[in-house]
């Protein structure tokens, strides 16, 4: 059986901690790869390649970086089925979806290549007597970055791009569940000219996340998850003089006004609550539709419920499986508290028929009506296909429930009404809005995280605030006396 092992300075190692996770095929049911987890000794040789590399990466020029971006960037569009051929094999979402998140991922990298823009600093002249003062940015050293199994190579993208552009190193832990397509970027990155220990890769479990929060020689922790997990991280990675950005959970609402186009905002529902399983931080997981349309709305969604076909990723189908057993089974244990706590279960996914093998991790569709904020359904992170259907008779009434809930990612409002749509942006205290928009990603040049239990620290993903966590300012104030010559040199500068 394949072993996926790690990538520290430009080749593939194994550790010597005996320990390995089971990598599935979610779609089977069976496990197709085994992946090694690092111990201490592996963990460090990561950090030390990492930390030796920077001295000469962060002294490399502007325009040399840039031309490995872009290399890396012409590579990665060229192989990106492939990579999105590994993502549906270990995280079981359809290809068509795995080949989106690649492309999302890609974005960041062609914001990074123009990083030259975005590292110049400011200059006045004269702000005293022969004396100038300018600001300028430099790279922190090593960054760590933590990624989860939901998008195994999107996520990291948001982060690795960025930080190697501006001159840092770079070690990734990916999730233990899905972790070859950090492997495959690995290599291409290799391929793609960058000096080997800038970009490496240590796989494992708590351990690994621990010793990275802990090392003296990591500079930054980058990390998105769950809430828990990323309060951890952040608590932990701050406690030990890090800068931290951590991505934690979410609960993502979609305010149906009256107005709406109640046919764009099915099929928006299904679209945002279903794809990838339900399994996106930024998925939309509760409906909250102002009467009169929710019986007409939930119709709606209902019928092209039906129509949805769940199966193997490979086969063209719409849904995929769950990443594991464990989590279809907590997501199955969440439709069956929302039975027991009274919902409307509309559309019952547990026991639907799929195409693919019959142990496979599935788990279908799921729609709940009738919800109230006191339910379990409504107040948890669910992470699956369960799409809550809230009534609320005003948008007074809406608006107020999405404000009171503990996460604050995501959120939209369908409506034909300027006026409305622009109350609720001012109103709503989530970070990312969207207007008719089921699922408001910013793209790579603005900034992605949310509000309240779903971001600790003060730094969203990539966009200005990217570039910013992955440098630190310094202003110099400077007076010469005496003007220097570099002599003579008539050819362009190359490097």
């Amino acid at each position: 059986m394949e072993l996926v092992k790690h990538w520290i300075n430009g080749v593939e190692v194994g550790s010597k901690s005996g320990r390995q996770g089971e990598v599935f095929n979610p779609a089977l049911g069976t496990v197709s790869k085994s992946v090694d987890f690092a111990d201490l000794e592996t963990i460090d040789s990561a950090i030390a390649n990492s930390k030796s590399a920077f001295t000469s990466w962060s002294q490399t020029s502007l325009t040399k970086r840039v031309q490995i971006l872009f290399a890396f960037r012409h590579l990665l569009n060229a192989r990106k089925e492939e990579l999105a051929a590994i993502i549906t094999s270990e995280h079981g979402k359809v290809l068509s979806d795995a080949l989106g998140e690649v492309t999302r991922g890609l974005e960041v990298a062609e914001f990074a290549c123009g990083i030259p823009h975005l590292l110049k600093g400011g200059y006045s002249e004269g702000v005293s007597q022969g004396v100038d003062v300018y600001s300028i940015r430099q790279p922190l050293g090593v960054c760590a970055i933590i990624s989860p199994f939901n998008f195994p190579a999107m996520v990291p993208m948001w982060f690795f791009p960025i930080a190697i552009a501006a001159g840092n190193t770079v070690v990734i832990k990916p999730s233990e569940k899905d972790p070859s397509a950090t492997n495959f970027i690995a290599k291409l990155w290799k391929e793609a000219g960058l000096p080997d220990g800038v970009f490496n890769v240590i796989h494992g479990d708590k351990v690994a996340v621990d010793r990275l929060l802990e090392h003296p020689d990591i500079a930054s922790i980058s990390f998105v998850g769950s809430t828990a997990i990323a309060k951890y991280v952040y608590e932990n990675g701050t406690k030990n003089g890090k800068r931290v950005q951590a991505l934690g959970g979410a609960k993502n609402h979609m305010l149906v006004l009256p107005d709406a186009d109640l046919e764009l905002t099915a099929d928006s529902a299904i679209n945002a609550g279903f794809g990838s399983a339900g399994e996106r931080c930024m998925a939309i997981s509760a409906v909250v539709a102002v009467d009169p349309i929710g019986d007409e709305l939930v119709k709606k969604i209902q019928e092209r419920m039906k129509k949805l076909k769940t199966g193997d990723g490979t086969k063209g189908t719409d849904m995929g499986p769950l990443v594991t057993k464990i989590h279809r089974d907590k997501v199955a244990s969440y439709v069956d508290a929302g039975v027991k706590e009274g919902a409307t279960l509309v559309e019952d996914g547990r026991n639907i028929a799929i195409d693919g093998a019959s142990a496979g991790f599935w788990l279908g569709p799921t729609l709940f009506d009738h919800v109230t904020p006191s339910m379990t359904i409504y107040r948890d992170e669910i992470f699956g296909p369960v799409l809550s259907v809230i009534r609320v008779k005003s948008y007074e009434e809406g608006l107020a429930l999405i404000n009171s809930h503990q996460y604050g990612n995501g959120t939209a409002i369908f409506t034909n009404d300027g006026g409305a749509a622009r109350k609720f942006q001012n109103e709503v205290l989530v970070g990312m809005v969207g207007i008719n928009v089921p699922i408001p990603v910013p793209v790579a040049y603005y900034s992605f995280g949310g509000w309240k239990h779903s971001l600790f620290g003060d730094s969203h993903a990539h966009g200005t605030e990217g570039v910013h966590f992955f440098t630190r300012g310094k202003v110099v104030t400077s007076r010469w006396l005496d003007p220097s010559h570099g002599g003579i040199n008539l050819g362009f500068p190359q490097n």
